[in-house]
């Protein structure tokens, strides 16, 4: 038998081709459409795990061809309708089957939902279509959270959530980035979106208070006083005043209480300070952790020192969210604002620090987000806004011991004004060492 060799030697070779993105993404759409399926297939209906990633898959591959051919957006739009159409088939069978409604008008827009991610994801907004996909699959998860949500909330909490989305949402928006004031000749740079951003993040603030207070507050004084301070620490101080006349022998208690809603306060304005000061322009500032910490770190010990904890107390707050509290907070803010810029120019630093102890018996948070402000715009330096918003912070706790003064209980009213002495002391020394 001849044996014939082939010369030279056949050989096969593999030319290295990386995968291309458009693949990667077509890909990662797919496990996008899967991950949406999963509770729907979970909950048992009749569109799953398969559908969903071939629904994203579907649209996936009509935007690659969008790009790349001419009928590609033809079919992009043809995909959407189909989609829609077997979402309304979807639904139409859910109800002759006597499936819920509101299940099957889910399960349809789901489907939409897999098909927007898929051609997001390959339009090359990988984080977008990503977000939506995860956002989406939580909404379906928390059904019941959400509906029980839904149902428990009052009339006038339905209220407050849906103004505070109009000025969260609606108002923030439309508002210019800068802006000039000019008051008798002098002009007073502002940013409108910094101010009502912070209108927005005091009023949430409020409503997470609430949310929790509404919960807890009745597992003890330490939660209606600390958590209570964070959206009014004058209702705190209200609150205490009706409980130690009801119950005088837990004055220790409410002194507590009111010291917590002090350092929530001084919480809620370091939150501020440092917050709305990251990413900007000018420095962080850092100089107003020390004297509010000082503050802070002062109300909790010595609640912690006073009473043991054991007596629980309620405390009912009016609303979470009323759109003329925020229209009077921001009313107040840029009245701090355009006094404290004028007294600044007519007399100087002085003239702004006098300005923010007056704002503060009404809302230290309004002379703080006016310092902060100044502070970004270059009209005041580190240490100059620092003193002026303790000094706010100093003159909210001095407007609650003067509100205990009005109880009858003696023990309760001479304990407040000598407490809110030492933070008072200890603020004013921690203002020293920023100066020096």
């Amino acid at each position: 038998m001849e044996i014939v060799t082939l010369s030279p030697p056949l050989t096969l070779q593999v030319a290295d081709a990386p995968l291309d993105e458009a693949v990667v993404r077509i890909a990662l759409a797919g496990a996008l459409g899967m991950f949406l399926g999963l509770e729907r297939e979970w909950s048992q209906k009749s569109a799953g795990i398969r559908t969903f990633s071939l629904i994203s898959l579907l649209g996936a591959v009509f935007t690659v061809l969008s790009f790349e051919t001419p009928i590609g957006e033809g079919l992009l739009v043809l995909g959407g309708v189909l989609v829609i159409v077997q979402g309304v088939l979807l639904a139409v069978q859910g109800l002759l089957g006597g499936e819920d409604q509101g299940l099957s008008l889910t399960t349809s827009v789901s489907m939409l939902v897999a098909y927007g991610v898929g051609a997001l994801v390959a339009a090359e907004f990988i984080i977008e279509g990503v977000t939506v996909a995860v956002l989406s699959s939580l909404l379906l998860v928390l059904k019941r959270e959400l509906h029980e949500f839904a149902w428990g909330l009052s009339h006038e909490e339905m209220r407050s959530t849906t103004e505070f989305a109009i000025l969260a949402f609606v108002i923030y928006p439309l508002l210019p980035a800068e802006a000039t004031l000019e008051v008798g000749g002098i002009e007073i740079p502002l940013e409108p979106q910094v101010i009502w951003l912070m209108v927005v993040a005091v009023a949430g603030i409020g409503i997470v208070n609430y949310a929790i207070v509404s919960t807890y507050g009745g597992r003890g004084i330490a939660v209606t006083g600390f958590f209570g301070g964070l959206a009014s620490s004058t209702a705190v101080v209200g609150t205490m005043l009706d409980h130690v006349r009801q119950r005088p022998e837990t004055a220790s208690y409410a002194v507590a209480a009111i010291l917590l809603a002090d350092a929530a306060m001084a919480t809620r304005n370091l939150a501020i300070a440092v917050g709305f000061t990251i990413g900007t322009r000018a420095d962080v500032l850092v100089e107003a952790v020390i004297p509010l910490g000082a503050v802070i770190l002062l109300a909790f010990g010595i609640a912690w020192l006073i009473a043991d904890w054991s007596e629980s107390s309620s405390m009912d707050l009016e609303s979470p969210f009323s759109l003329k509290n925020a229209l009077a907070f921001g009313a107040v803010f840029l009245v701090v604002l355009v006094f404290g810029s004028v007294a600044q120019s007519g007399f100087g630093t002085l003239g702004f620090y006098a300005t923010a102890v007056a704002s503060g018996l009404v809302s230290s948070a309004g002379a703080t987000t006016s310092a902060v402000v100044l502070y970004r715009g270059g009209q005041l330096g580190a240490p100059e806004a620092t003193i002026a918003i303790l000094l706010a912070t100093v003159s909210s706790i001095v407007v609650k011991a003067l509100l205990a003064t009005t109880s009858t209980n003696v023990q309760f009213r001479n304990r407040v004004a000598v407490y809110s002495g030492v933070l008072l002391i200890g603020g004013a020394l921690a203002s020293v060492l920023v100066v020096v």
